[in-house]
């Protein structure tokens, strides 16, 4: 027999209990796929990030998915604003979620870029961290949806920012397929893990929207690695159902060298994560800047 003790609101201990009865049971007996980890999300917002069994929680769960867990702890801990830290059997290590924002912050500091746009912000996480750095004089998050706006604007508790932090952050509701005057003429434009959310007729678009008509000084785009999914056990297809295609480090190189070549840019290309040798890395990163090469 088990007895819990608590005093909390209704409907948050209700929230625990959805969540931890499945837990404590350790055995779905459904098929569990990526709506699952909505509804983790949904239920462990406010708590799960931060719980110290988040790791056990979220792999029970989600039928001990690894790629599952892994995803719905990395947006827990931008939901919460927490720096989520996974363990593995060897050593602790940040979760690919910070070290991809920590190597596209990394790149922007490179580029010494000064005005800078994340398109397709979602709830923040990079804004935040990017926020931290005194040398940028604006940043603009874009979103399609009002909804993820919203919540990247209570993320970063922008109503309580310093007049100076405020003044330097716009919230903007655009589409990464529709020139937007408001965008033109910055440093730098990253869109980070959206481009394949986007279905494949409309990436002409994206890239007429974003190369030819923003036509920044500098694009940072990072996508997953599709090579590397083999190496999640339990995935047969791709990383979130929301992904309209997920490429091969070849494809992903070939689309972007031409999309250089047809708008005047130079790329480069770098890895993200702890690299296989054979399969990659799991995100793979290209750095367009203006001026053939």
């Amino acid at each position: 027999m088990l007895a819990l003790s608590g005093v909390l609101r209704l409907a948050d201990a209700l929230n625990h209990l959805y969540v931890m009865l499945p837990v404590l049971d350790d055995a779905k007996h459904y098929w569990v796929g990526s709506d699952e980890v909505d509804k983790l999300v949904r239920a462990g917002e406010g708590w799960l990030g931060a719980h110290p069994e988040k790791d056990l929680i979220s792999h029970r769960y989600l039928a001990h998915r690894r790629y599952l867990a892994d995803d719905a702890l990395e947006r827990l801990a931008e939901a919460d604003g927490v720096e989520l830290v996974e363990e593995n059997s060897d050593e602790g290590s940040v979760s690919l979620a910070v070290e991809r924002r920590t190597a596209v912050a990394g790149v922007l500091r490179e580029l010494g870029a000064r005005r800078i746009a994340d398109l397709g912000c979602g709830e923040g996480a990079l804004v935040g961290e990017l926020l931290k750095d005194p040398m940028i004089g604006e940043l603009i998050a874009t979103d399609v949806s009002a909804r993820a706006l919203t919540a990247a604007e209570r993320r970063l508790h922008y109503k309580d920012l310093p007049d100076r932090q405020r003044e330097r952050l716009r919230f903007l509701q655009s589409s990464v397929t529709y020139a937007d005057q408001r965008l033109a003429g910055l440093d730098a434009v990253v869109l980070m893990e959206v481009i394949e959310h986007v279905d494949p007729p409309r990436l002409p678009a994206l890239e007429a929207s974003v190369f030819a008509h923003a036509r920044p000084r500098a694009v940072v785009v990072t996508t997953p690695n599709a090579e590397y999914n083999v190496n999640y056990e339990g995935l047969t297809g791709m990383r979130h159902s929301d992904h309209r295609f997920e490429w091969t480090r070849a494809e992903f190189q070939d689309w972007a060298r031409r999309v250089a070549t047809d708008h005047g840019y130079r790329v480069s290309f770098r890895p993200v994560g702890e690299e296989h040798e054979i399969t990659g890395a799991p995100t793979q990163m290209a750095v367009f800047e203006e001026g053939a090469a």
